[in-house]
């Protein structure tokens, strides 16, 4: 019987579906492979929020599928425990970002190729994977052609605000959108909020001095979508 099996208390009627060489390769490919993944996040990691917590999970998480499948084997009854198990399982952190999800994806999907001893679809899923992302990263994919904002602008109860700015948006941006109206400071002003777009080479100070000079010089905020809420 393998030593590694008898170290771990198999029985003569459990199929051994690995050697000890093969956990140990199957291991240590499943580490490095998903050390490229983890190097290829943080390379092309754009967010505002950055996790080393999240990156050393990634690694653990690779690794860890591997034995598992592994350990599964051809075992159907073990397949269906361990699947039992992993339902219970429930994630206590939020992900900040959407792509974080197709990062935990992609550590498992190596993890399992390595598992199934598939390795040379391990490394060539890593490899091109890697590649796409980091082209996407580099050349900036599917980026919008020009910033979106969120403006808030304050102005007096008796202000007309449609007729005020309507000359500014018509010429500073591309799109408007009013979000909200709120009563502020007693009911001594209301606050605007909107969604809009600007246009072409026109810049966010000139679109804030001109509602300025239409608002009494009341406060006026403009900041980027993407960090609204950070």
């Amino acid at each position: 019987m393998d030593p590694l099996s008898d170290l771990l208390g198999a029985s003569s009627t459990t199929p051994i579906v690995a050697t000890s060489l093969e956990l140990v390769l199957a291991i240590g490919l499943s580490f490095l492979l998903t050390l490229i993944i983890a190097f290829v996040y943080q390379r092309t990691h754009s967010g505002a929020i950055y996790s080393q917590d999240y990156v050393h999970t990634l690694i653990i998480l690779g690794t860890v599928v591997t034995v598992i499948i592994m350990g599964i084997g051809q075992n159907v009854a073990a397949a269906f425990g361990i699947f039992a198990a992993f339902s219970i399982i429930r994630f206590r952190r939020a992900l900040p970002e959407s792509r974080d999800v197709g990062f935990i994806f992609f550590a498992m999907a190596v993890g399992l190729a390595c598992g199934s001893q598939s390795y040379a679809l391990a490394v060539i899923t890593t490899v091109l994977v890697s590649l796409f992302v980091w082209l996407m990263w580099r050349f900036d994919l599917f980026a919008a052609q020009r910033p979106s904002h969120l403006l808030r602008v304050r102005v007096t109860p008796e202000l007309d605000y449609d007729v005020a700015f309507a000359e500014t948006f018509e010429t500073l941006a591309e799109r408007v959108r009013l979000q909200r109206v709120e009563s502020v400071q007693a009911g001594m002003m209301l606050e605007l909020r909107y969604a809009l777009r600007l246009r072409e080479g026109a810049s966010a100070r000139a679109l804030v001095d001109a509602l300025q000079q239409r608002n009494g010089n009341n406060r006026v905020i403009l900041t980027s979508a993407m960090t609204e809420g950070d």
